[in-house]
Protein backbone atom coordinates (compact mmCIF):
# COMPACT_ATOMS: atom_id res chain seq x y z
CA UNK A 1 0.00 0.00 0.00
CA UNK A 2 3.16 2.45 0.83
CA UNK A 3 6.42 1.65 0.67
CA UNK A 4 8.44 4.09 2.93
CA UNK A 5 11.91 5.49 1.45
CA UNK A 6 12.52 8.84 3.69
CA UNK A 7 11.23 10.98 6.28
CA UNK A 8 14.14 13.63 6.60
CA UNK A 9 14.30 13.63 10.58
CA UNK A 10 17.36 14.46 11.64
CA UNK A 11 19.82 12.78 14.40
CA UNK A 12 19.48 15.13 17.44
CA UNK A 13 21.50 13.30 20.00
CA UNK A 14 23.52 10.26 18.17
CA UNK A 15 26.13 11.05 15.69
CA UNK A 16 25.48 7.47 14.06
CA UNK A 17 22.74 4.78 14.62
CA UNK A 18 25.19 1.85 15.08
CA UNK A 19 22.46 -0.47 16.40
CA UNK A 20 19.80 0.11 13.86
CA UNK A 21 22.71 -0.40 11.19
CA UNK A 22 24.46 -3.19 13.01
CA UNK A 23 20.67 -5.11 12.73
CA UNK A 24 20.38 -4.76 8.95
CA UNK A 25 23.53 -6.14 8.52
CA UNK A 26 23.10 -9.14 10.52
CA UNK A 27 20.00 -9.98 9.46
CA UNK A 28 21.44 -9.66 5.86
CA UNK A 29 24.12 -11.55 6.80
CA UNK A 30 22.17 -14.62 8.00
CA UNK A 31 19.91 -14.39 4.68
CA UNK A 32 22.72 -14.50 2.15
CA UNK A 33 24.54 -17.22 4.79
CA UNK A 34 21.36 -19.11 4.65
CA UNK A 35 20.82 -18.46 0.47
CA UNK A 36 24.24 -19.78 0.39
CA UNK A 37 24.10 -23.03 2.43
CA UNK A 38 26.65 -21.92 4.68
CA UNK A 39 24.57 -22.53 7.51
CA UNK A 40 22.71 -26.06 6.42
CA UNK A 41 18.88 -26.66 5.34
CA UNK A 42 16.97 -23.87 5.25
CA UNK A 43 14.14 -25.37 6.33
CA UNK A 44 15.63 -27.24 9.04
CA UNK A 45 17.14 -24.17 10.25
CA UNK A 46 13.65 -21.95 10.54
CA UNK A 47 12.17 -25.49 12.57
CA UNK A 48 15.40 -25.36 14.85
CA UNK A 49 15.65 -21.74 15.26
CA UNK A 50 12.42 -20.45 14.69
CA UNK A 51 9.20 -20.14 17.23
CA UNK A 52 6.67 -23.05 17.10
CA UNK A 53 3.69 -21.94 18.87
CA UNK A 54 2.75 -25.99 19.63
CA UNK A 55 6.64 -26.53 21.57
CA UNK A 56 6.44 -23.41 23.04
CA UNK A 57 2.98 -24.21 24.69
CA UNK A 58 4.35 -27.65 25.50
CA UNK A 59 1.95 -29.36 22.97
CA UNK A 60 4.30 -30.70 21.10
CA UNK A 61 8.39 -31.45 21.01
CA UNK A 62 11.19 -31.42 18.75
CA UNK A 63 13.57 -33.91 17.97
CA UNK A 64 16.90 -33.66 20.15
CA UNK A 65 18.76 -33.55 16.90
CA UNK A 66 16.66 -30.03 15.98
CA UNK A 67 16.47 -28.41 19.00
CA UNK A 68 19.92 -26.01 18.87
CA UNK A 69 18.82 -23.18 21.75
CA UNK A 70 16.37 -23.60 24.27
CA UNK A 71 12.64 -23.34 23.47
CA UNK A 72 12.54 -19.73 25.00
CA UNK A 73 15.51 -18.63 23.08
CA UNK A 74 13.63 -19.04 19.43
CA UNK A 75 11.73 -15.95 20.13
CA UNK A 76 15.17 -14.21 19.79
CA UNK A 77 16.77 -16.62 17.09
CA UNK A 78 13.08 -16.74 14.89
CA UNK A 79 13.35 -12.92 14.22
CA UNK A 80 16.86 -12.81 12.50
CA UNK A 81 15.62 -15.56 10.18
CA UNK A 82 13.39 -14.83 7.47
CA UNK A 83 11.67 -15.96 4.54
CA UNK A 84 12.65 -14.71 1.19
CA UNK A 85 14.66 -11.73 -0.02
CA UNK A 86 11.04 -10.11 0.16
CA UNK A 87 10.59 -10.41 3.74
CA UNK A 88 13.56 -9.47 4.43
CA UNK A 89 13.78 -6.34 2.33
CA UNK A 90 11.04 -5.06 3.70
CA UNK A 91 11.57 -5.53 7.23
CA UNK A 92 15.10 -4.08 6.45
CA UNK A 93 13.20 -1.30 5.15
CA UNK A 94 10.98 0.20 7.68
CA UNK A 95 13.57 -0.64 9.99
CA UNK A 96 16.15 1.80 7.66
CA UNK A 97 13.39 4.28 7.40
CA UNK A 98 11.98 4.06 10.92
CA UNK A 99 14.77 2.96 13.28
CA UNK A 100 17.82 5.43 13.16
CA UNK A 101 15.30 8.42 14.46
CA UNK A 102 13.78 5.96 17.32
CA UNK A 103 17.29 4.60 18.13
CA UNK A 104 18.37 8.50 18.19
CA UNK A 105 15.54 8.86 21.05
CA UNK A 106 15.79 6.01 23.18
CA UNK A 107 19.70 5.98 23.00
CA UNK A 108 21.65 2.50 21.87
CA UNK A 109 21.31 -0.07 24.74
CA UNK A 110 17.82 0.88 25.34
CA UNK A 111 16.87 0.52 21.89
CA UNK A 112 18.48 -2.33 21.13
CA UNK A 113 16.71 -3.74 24.16
CA UNK A 114 13.57 -2.55 22.91
CA UNK A 115 13.69 -3.89 19.84
CA UNK A 116 14.65 -7.52 21.19
CA UNK A 117 11.49 -6.85 23.41
CA UNK A 118 8.96 -6.03 20.93
CA UNK A 119 9.92 -8.97 18.72
CA UNK A 120 9.74 -11.17 21.80
CA UNK A 121 5.98 -9.98 22.28
CA UNK A 122 5.47 -10.44 18.94
CA UNK A 123 6.36 -14.01 18.88
CA UNK A 124 4.30 -14.24 22.30
CA UNK A 125 1.07 -12.65 20.48
CA UNK A 126 1.52 -14.77 17.85
CA UNK A 127 1.86 -18.27 19.95
CA UNK A 128 -1.08 -17.19 22.15
CA UNK A 129 -3.65 -16.87 19.18
CA UNK A 130 -2.07 -20.39 17.76
CA UNK A 131 -1.51 -22.21 20.31
CA UNK A 132 -1.42 -25.51 18.18
CA UNK A 133 0.38 -24.28 15.66
CA UNK A 134 3.52 -26.15 14.50
CA UNK A 135 5.01 -24.19 11.90
CA UNK A 136 7.78 -22.09 12.76
CA UNK A 137 7.23 -18.28 12.86
CA UNK A 138 10.15 -16.36 11.69
CA UNK A 139 11.62 -12.69 10.41
CA UNK A 140 11.59 -9.67 12.56
CA UNK A 141 8.53 -8.15 11.83
CA UNK A 142 7.25 -7.56 15.46
CA UNK A 143 10.30 -5.97 16.28
CA UNK A 144 10.12 -3.72 13.39
CA UNK A 145 6.52 -2.97 14.00
CA UNK A 146 6.84 -2.12 17.32
CA UNK A 147 9.83 0.27 16.19
CA UNK A 148 7.36 1.63 13.67
CA UNK A 149 4.50 2.33 16.32
CA UNK A 150 7.84 4.04 18.54
CA UNK A 151 8.13 6.78 15.61
CA UNK A 152 4.57 7.44 15.10
CA UNK A 153 4.54 8.20 19.13
CA UNK A 154 7.66 10.05 18.45
CA UNK A 155 6.96 12.28 14.85
CA UNK A 156 3.31 11.81 14.03
CA UNK A 157 3.58 14.95 11.54
CA UNK A 158 6.87 14.01 9.77
CA UNK A 159 5.95 13.69 6.39
CA UNK A 160 7.39 10.42 4.89
CA UNK A 161 8.34 10.23 1.06
CA UNK A 162 7.76 7.23 -0.30
CA UNK A 163 5.89 5.00 -3.18
CA UNK A 164 1.86 4.51 -2.97
CA UNK A 165 0.85 1.47 -4.56
CA UNK A 166 4.74 1.03 -4.74
CA UNK A 167 4.69 3.39 -7.99
CA UNK A 168 3.24 6.86 -7.21
CA UNK A 169 6.12 9.09 -5.39
CA UNK A 170 4.19 10.86 -2.78
CA UNK A 171 4.79 12.72 0.90
CA UNK A 172 2.29 11.82 3.72
CA UNK A 173 2.36 12.51 7.22
CA UNK A 174 3.39 9.87 9.77
CA UNK A 175 -0.02 9.90 10.94
CA UNK A 176 -2.17 8.95 8.28
CA UNK A 177 0.81 6.50 6.69
CA UNK A 178 1.55 4.35 9.84
CA UNK A 179 -2.22 4.92 11.05
CA UNK A 180 -2.98 3.17 8.08
CA UNK A 181 -0.52 0.16 8.22
CA UNK A 182 -1.92 -0.11 11.64
CA UNK A 183 -5.02 -0.59 10.87
CA UNK A 184 -4.59 -3.13 8.05
CA UNK A 185 -2.29 -5.15 10.73
CA UNK A 186 -5.03 -5.37 13.15
CA UNK A 187 -7.62 -5.97 10.29
CA UNK A 188 -5.55 -8.72 9.11
CA UNK A 189 -4.93 -10.40 12.13
CA UNK A 190 -8.71 -10.47 12.95
CA UNK A 191 -10.47 -11.51 9.59
CA UNK A 192 -7.45 -12.92 7.34
CA UNK A 193 -8.10 -16.50 6.62
CA UNK A 194 -4.36 -18.21 7.26
CA UNK A 195 -3.47 -17.96 10.75
CA UNK A 196 -0.05 -19.30 9.30
CA UNK A 197 1.14 -15.23 8.70
CA UNK A 198 1.99 -13.64 11.31
CA UNK A 199 -0.50 -11.21 11.19
CA UNK A 200 -0.50 -11.38 15.54
CA UNK A 201 3.34 -10.83 15.40
CA UNK A 202 2.78 -7.54 13.70
CA UNK A 203 0.02 -6.54 16.54
CA UNK A 204 1.80 -8.25 19.16
CA UNK A 205 5.01 -6.24 18.43
CA UNK A 206 2.72 -2.68 17.96
CA UNK A 207 1.40 -3.63 21.03
CA UNK A 208 4.81 -3.66 23.02
CA UNK A 209 5.89 -0.47 20.99
CA UNK A 210 3.10 1.74 22.51
CA UNK A 211 3.80 0.44 25.76
CA UNK A 212 7.17 0.53 25.73
CA UNK A 213 8.33 3.46 24.49
CA UNK A 214 7.20 6.10 27.04
CA UNK A 215 9.46 3.84 29.46
CA UNK A 216 12.54 3.63 27.72
CA UNK A 217 12.87 6.51 25.66
CA UNK A 218 15.23 9.69 26.67
CA UNK A 219 13.86 11.86 29.79
CA UNK A 220 14.27 15.05 27.10
CA UNK A 221 12.37 13.75 24.52
CA UNK A 222 8.75 14.46 23.66
CA UNK A 223 6.29 12.70 22.49
CA UNK A 224 4.48 13.52 19.86
CA UNK A 225 6.86 15.97 18.60
CA UNK A 226 5.10 18.85 17.03
CA UNK A 227 7.81 19.74 14.57
CA UNK A 228 6.67 18.68 10.98
CA UNK A 229 10.74 18.35 9.72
Amino acid sequence: MFLPLHDGVPMRHLPHPWVTWGLIGLNTLVFLATWAGLLGNSARLDTSLGVIPAVLWGKAELAPSLALVPTWATMITGMFLHGGFGHLAGNMLFLWVFGDNVEDAMGHARFLVFYLACGVAGALAFSLMNPETQAPLIGASGAVSGVVMAYLMFHPRVSVFGLVFNWLPLAIPAFWVIGAWIVVQIGSAVFAADPQIGWWAHVGGIAAGAVLTPLVKRRQVALFDRRAA
